[in-house]
């Protein structure tokens, strides 16, 4: 069974509080984009269970893949037999677009299928929040405007299709943990929900990402990426997450955007 588990962009992101479990917080538009892993997964031929990936080399241990985890919490519960798991990584680490949240959850929807084990939506995403936030929204895959610890979901009608997107991921990653930690100005905003419903053209000055304000000082060239994304015509731009990546919002991809980064990692495609 193979499939291709997709990246998220944030359309804004309020810190709202730091919580008393030491997390925070917040609100923010989980918007799905077609930049894609690859995944695999297979019964083992030696009954042993088995992870190989390629592409964008995975960091860390691998017993600390996500995938591997959901394998593990699977089979003690259900006893599932051994399994060969391939992943092909192309959406890029440490970047605020969800690649390993992703790929987690299309484990657990796959193994679901595979077992027959009938588990239904809201069992799943119980099981995904186990694992991160990010998680639990791909179970559902859809825009939603996410609020708590980013994993309670209000479904939203908002659908970009006639737009396209930029997404540019510099050499350079962000740690999440670190970039909470730098946030210090948590104070009342305008709910997101509000802002979306206007046109994407009046996004620019009333949609924002609260990270921005300090991992931009930090990385003064995402706050260039973003100017350069809307020099090039975005109608709207902004960090994704805790970054690194930035996206900007386009009604046509201007020629060649490649060009504009030529250090960066960059994808272009329709939302």
């Amino acid at each position: 069974m193979i499939c291709f588990p997709n990246a998220k962009i944030n359309l804004g992101l309020n810190i709202i509080s730091k919580r008393t479990d030491g997390f925070h917080n917040i609100e923010t538009i989980f918007y799905p984009v077609p930049l894609c892993d690859v995944l695999e997964i297979v019964p083992s031929p030696d009954h042993k269970f088995h992870f190989s990936a390629s592409g964008i080399p995975i960091d860390g241990r691998q017993d600390n893949n996500l995938c591997i985890k959901v394998y593990n919490l699977f089979k003690k519960q259900f006893q599932l037999p051994p399994v060969h798991i391939f992943l092909h990584k192309v959406i890029p680490f440490g970047a605020g677009l969800g690649g390993g949240s992703s790929d987690a959850a299309s484990t657990l929807l796959m193994l679901n299928t595979m077992f027959s084990l009938k588990i239904e939506q809201p069992q799943l995403i119980k099981f995904a929040a186990k694992l991160g936030s990010d998680c639990a929204f791909f179970i559902r895959n859809e825009p939603l405007f996410a609020y708590k610890r980013g994993d309670v979901f209000k479904k939203t009608d908002m659908l970009l299709s006639e737009y396209s997107v930029i997404i540019v991921k510099p050499t350079f990653s962000v740690n999440t943990a670190y970039a909470y930690s730098l946030v210090k100005d948590i104070r009342k905003k305008t709910s997101l929900l509000e802002i979306i419903n206007k046109p994407v053209g009046t996004w620019k000055d009333r949609l924002t990402n609260d990270f921005e304000s300090v991992i931009f000082h930090l990385n003064p060239k995402l706050e260039f990426i973003k100017q350069k994304l809307y020099e090039a015509g975005a109608e709207y731009s902004a960090m994704s997450g805790s970054g690194s990546a930035v996206f900007g919002i386009f009604r046509s991809i201007p020629d060649k955007p490649e060009s504009l980064f030529p250090d960066c990692f960059i994808w272009s495609g329709n939302l």
